[in-house]
């Protein structure tokens, strides 16, 4: 089973960005599917997640500014991040995952191998 991301680019401040996430098998239909993030020597980010269902979740430095999607006939889920901050740059991760009964995100140990997003004029 695999994730594979792409979509990363340069883009200036301002800028939008469309991140793709191909996931390779069946499973990952019925799991949450998320966005992590991370720069050097800090901690990976989540970014946002979206149930099978279609319900969504988004952390609260990118509301407003991130959407996620996720088209299940592909098997694929989506991060168009538009209004892009420098501090917006890092290398984005595509994961596999579930809610906890106390609503929070848990990621399974399934990761892409990450797109890189720079924001620089």
């Amino acid at each position: 089973a695999q994730l594979v991301e792409s979509g990363g680019d340069l883009v200036q401040p301002g800028g939008s960005l469309r991140l793709a996430c191909a996931a390779s098998a069946s499973r990952f239909r019925g799991d949450v599917l998320a966005w992590y993030r991370q720069v050097p020597d800090n901690a990976r980010e989540w970014v946002a997640a979206i149930t099978p269902g279609h319900r969504t979740n988004l952390a609260d430095s990118v509301k407003g500014r991130f959407t996620i999607s996720r088209d299940s006939a592909s098997n694929m889920v989506f991060l168009q991040m538009n209004s892009l901050k420098p501090e917006d740059t890092a290398v984005y991760y595509c994961n596999a995952g579930y809610y906890t009964a106390s609503g929070h995100y848990a990621p399974y140990e399934y990761w892409g191998q990450g797109t890189q997003v720079t924001v620089s004029s």
